[in-house]
């Protein structure tokens, strides 16, 4: 629960930069190797999800392609695009917070890894109300 509480703390941050408050940690044996949240707008590209860009930090530093022996956290359930990436990049074990019923890929949608070459262990609903509060504020304060 430490790394989605530090999870949390990045999507707040990325509030600051009028993101969509999605935070992304990447661990390896106890070790935090990426940290990131999403960056869309402060990079003007809409492929800068948090965990995009987690994959992309975890991959060069590994120097590997493959992730499956990390655990991302990251505070909402990744969209289609994420997901297939996460399966590309054999990612070991998926924890994410919030569900996303429009737009999720994991659990809601596509459901991407019922139809991927890969699966990994998959734990939903960490700090699940803290990171939906996060998002439903942020959406509040835009309309």
């Amino acid at each position: 629960m430490d790394y989605m509480r530090q999870a949390l703390h990045l999507a707040k941050h990325a509030i600051h930069h009028d993101e969509v408050p999605v935070g992304a940690i990447l661990v390896l044996n106890d070790h935090i190797i990426a940290q990131t949240h999403n960056q869309c707008v402060m990079d003007c590209n809409s492929l800068h999800h948090a965990e995009m860009l987690a994959i992309n930090q975890g991959i060069a530093h590994l120097q590997t392609p493959y992730l499956n022996e990390c655990t991302l956290y990251v505070t909402l359930e990744p969209c289609p695009m994420c997901a297939a990436a996460l399966a590309q990049a054999r990612i070991g074990k998926l924890v994410f917070g919030a569900y996303d019923l429009k737009t999720g890929g994991i659990e809601h949608g596509p459901k991407i890894f019922d139809h991927a070459h890969y699966k990994p262990e998959i734990i939903g609903g960490v700090l699940e109300n803290e990171c939906s509060e996060l998002l439903s504020n942020f959406f509040k304060e835009k309309r």
